[in-house]
């Protein structure tokens, strides 16, 4: 049995350390879902088919007699619009008729006492802003838009600015509505012919992004990018895709966003309004993301409205879930997510509650041991039976130490006769390590423990424990306080639990509180509180059983 155990642990650690961040963290889905119709053809296009696309888009057929103004040029003294809502503040260009800023009020870049709000627009618009329209080259995406002089006024819970570009035969009217307790905003695009030929172009909004920038521990391992929602599936597209060119995925998208760990800039394509999405990289990190329509042709006097929803704004499950659209499936819980849900319902449960998310996880993890006490309690006192039998199978395996085949047989009849599963210590342990991925992946992903004060010297929950003593101490900074008694919960534990494993295995076993006590040191707090409490409850439990046993 404790040749199953040793290697069982050493396998969960090496998941957990190594492993579990690629297989189950990840980046997700690489390969796109098949499609079948001429809507949903092959969503890998190659880059000579973007640029065979790209000319078709750029095409225009004016009438050789018409004089066709050109397109109004950026302005050097465009303005600057603000939108105040309650949840952020919004600034706008008349050039190019962008996001330049887009400040959420609910949420800080960091801890610091004159921290601002978080930043989503991380460009400088050197490689472009957020919400760029174009009309294939009739209408660049930095034509200058005209806000007539007005700034956006409110009536009731919505404002509406509306902003005309015209030139090249075309006249560009945008129409973006905001919501003062919304992060949900809708931009109309109504794209007119006024000259007297006929014009060609695809519509394109463009999206500009650089990462948040989000601390927490683990963030590194977490997809950061570009992603889409389409039939039924997500796919977060790994950076290999389109960083040596630009890379096209088509079809009907329920939205396209550009990810972070507790932030998403996404787009909600309505109906006709795009039908494929290009992705390509600028500098280090930035990700360019055009969404495209198809090729349209307007006749004199023809207009052509496109229609979107856009979302910039936190990973909050529940007012993803309000948006619609399947938006809440950015929070990729993966495989985990029959148990991530309801466990993050139960965090947020709690904390209303009481307050404090370090409450809750407390609550949480007793839930969970209090659901596994009666297989943990079966498994521990298997383990303790075990203990009991090796005077029994020592003398068996003397005994028969030349017929292995006879000695194994004597062992099972030894096991039935005492009514002992030697796989019984096991059981527990393999129940619970998808509750635990699945917390971690909570503790991880969840925004709601961002930033989230526990006590004394825990004030981010998402971030690791230290406790800082005017002394730098080297590679860690302060004192990992809570995961140093997380790994002494586990030591005690491991010295109470009952074994039949030979000296070196005893050894290997009694070393996994130090590696796991090496591996936590950058953990969630949160995580790390998770794990402190359950061996403490454990500890607790096997006390209960020795005590049993002896009476």
């Amino acid at each position: 049995m404790d040749i199953y155990r040793t290697f069982l642990a050493i396998i969960v650690s090496f998941v957990i350390l190594v492993g579990y961040q690629y297989l189950f963290v990840g980046f997700g889905p690489t390969e796109p879902p098949a499609t079948t119709t001429a809507a949903q053809q092959d969503p890998v296009v190659t880059e000579a088919a973007v640029k065979k696309q790209a000319a078709i888009s750029n095409t225009v057929v004016p009438n050789p007699t018409a004089a066709v103004p050109a397109m109004n040029a950026p302005a050097r003294d465009a303005r600057t619009l603000v939108v105040d809502t309650d949840l952020y503040t919004a600034t706008l260009s008349e050039n190019g008729g962008v996001i330049e800023s887009f400040v959420l009020k609910d949420y800080k870049e960091n801890l610091e006492e004159d921290s601002l709000g978080m930043q989503l627009v991380k460009v400088d618009g050197a490689e472009g802003f957020p919400l760029e329209f174009s009309w294939g080259s009739v209408a660049p995406s930095n034509t200058f838009y005209d806000a007539g002089g007005s700034n956006v006024s409110f009536q009731g819970n919505d404002g509406t600015l509306s902003m005309t570009g015209r030139g090249n035969g075309l006249e560009i009217v945008r129409d973006l509505t905001f919501s003062k307790d919304s992060y949900l905003m809708e931009l109309r695009v109504r794209v007119k012919n006024v000259s007297s030929g006929v014009l060609q172009g695809a519509a394109a909004l463009h999206q500009s992004n650089l990462p948040f920038r989000e601390s927490g521990p683990g963030s590194q391992f977490l997809f950061v990018g570009p992603a889409y929602y389409m039939n039924e599936s997500l796919t977060e597209v790994d950076s290999d895709d389109y960083e040596n060119g630009p890379s096209t995925v088509s079809g009907p998208m329920n939205w396209a966003a550009y990810e972070g760990t507790y932030f998403i800039c996404a787009f909600l394509p309505q109906e006709g309004s795009s039908t494929s999405m290009t992705m390509e990289t600028f500098g280090d990190e930035g990700v360019k993301m055009q969404l495209n329509s198809t090729l349209d042709t307007l006749r004199p006097g023809e207009e052509k409205v496109y229609s979107y929803q856009l979302f910039f704004g936190p990973k909050k499950l529940d007012i993803l879930k309000s948006v619609g659209a399947n938006l809440n499936k950015a929070v990729n819980f993966g495989w985990f997510d029959v148990i991530a849900q309801p466990t993050l319902y139960l965090l947020n449960f709690f904390y209303g509650i009481f307050k404090n998310y370090g409450i809750a996880i407390i609550l949480v993890t007793i839930i969970f041991k209090a659901v596994f006490w009666p297989i943990t309690q079966k498994g521990l006192k298997s383990m303790k039976n075990m203990q009991k039998l090796q005077p029994k199978m020592a003398k068996l395996k003397e005994k028969y130490k030349g017929d292995p085949a006879k000695m194994n047989q004597e062992v099972m009849n030894l096991y039935k006769t005492y009514k002992v599963n030697p796989l019984g210590g096991c059981l527990p342990m393999v129940l619970q390590i998808p509750v635990f991925f699945a917390l971690y992946k909570v503790l991880l992903m969840c925004i709601e423990l961002r930033h989230a004060p526990f006590m004394l010297w825990i004030n981010d929950l998402s971030a690791p424990d230290r406790l800082y003593i005017g002394v730098d101490i080297p590679y860690i900074g302060g004192i990992p306080v809570l995961t140093l008694l997380m790994g002494a919960s586990m030591f005690l534990q491991q010295k109470m639990t009952p074994t039949t494993a030979d000296p070196t295995q005893a050894k290997i076993m009694m070393f996994l509180p130090v590696l796991f006590t090496f591996m936590f040191v950058n953990f969630a707090s949160g995580l790390v509180l998770y794990w402190f409490v359950n061996n403490l409850l454990a500890i607790f439990q096997q006390f209960m059983i020795n005590r049993q046993n002896k009476a």
